[in-house]
């Protein structure tokens, strides 16, 4: 992204967030926000399709980011001579469970990194509605960005799409979990607390029983091992579903997953 687009994207999504707060969502106009933004009504809706995806303009971006920090460790696809499908090298040095982390962190970081704008969007995500269902929209996104790529990225005993699904929801739920902790108490310096989460959450990934996981729970160091001999564990792969309370933090997200797959 170029830095003038970020400068610009912020400076809606800052403009776009103070009018709400001060003026009520239904009483801004797209005028005011791009005079606010010092952007015309054109470039507004030419960047911006409405009022809502203004508020997270930034995580467009954001997103972004994060597809191609993903990249760079997922494995190109060739052509297979033999059966004339596409198929993917898997790099044993990468542990895709680990990456997805990393670029949740990244999510995190930034909302840390933004705090005031944070903060204000989350007092407004309270009072509208309609913007509560645009996040979900968008944390969305980023959960099919993390399955997409565990699935592409993982060895073949250990790609299906629900264990996919399954560890990149638990990733999104944990980092949501410690994000309201941190937008409660902004002044909590939680990351360590993130960092712990996703530790555990990896080690259930890797945890005996579990598709080519090593003898010990922890992932392997070098993970083409494990894949070579988890092929008989392929029929016992598990969709994973923990119920838990809405105020559930990251420590229950993360015992629940882990007492499934125990």
């Amino acid at each position: 992204m170029t830095a003038v687009r970020t400068h610009t994207h912020a400076q809606a999504v800052d403009a776009a967030i103070d009018l709400f707060s001060r003026q009520g969502y239904e009483q801004t106009t797209v005028e005011e926000i791009a005079d606010a933004a010092q952007v015309s009504r054109a470039t507004f809706f030419r960047r911006f399709r409405s009022k809502e995806d203004v508020v997270f303009a930034d995580h467009e971006l954001l997103l972004e980011e994060v597809v191609v920090m993903l990249a760079a460790t997922r494995p190109e696809a060739r052509d297979s001579v033999e059966a004339g499908a596409r198929e993917t090298v898997w790099n044993p040095a990468v542990d895709p469970y680990l990456e997805v982390c990393r670029a949740a962190r990244l999510v995190f970081d930034h909302h840390v990194g933004q705090r005031e704008t944070s903060l204000a969007r989350h007092r407004l995500l309270q009072e509208v509605p309609a913007l509560r269902d645009r996040e979900l929209v968008t944390t969305h996104r980023y959960e099919r960005a993390f399955t997409a790529y565990l699935r592409d990225t993982l060895p073949a005993d250990r790609s299906s799409t629900t264990m996919s699904i399954a560890f990149a929801a638990s990733v999104v739920a944990v980092h949501n979990a410690v994000l309201r902790r941190w937008l409660r108490n902004p002044y909590l310096d939680l990351r360590p607390d993130l960092e712990e989460a996703f530790a555990e959450l990896r080690r259930a990934a890797w945890a005996p029983g579990a598709d080519g996981a090593g003898s010990d729970g922890d992932p392997p160091d070098d993970p083409s091992a494990a894949a070579s001999s988890g092929g008989a564990a392929g029929s016992n792969r598990r969709v994973v579903v923990a119920v838990l309370d809405q105020d559930a933090d990251a420590d229950d997200i993360a015992r629940a997953v882990r007492d499934v797959l125990a």
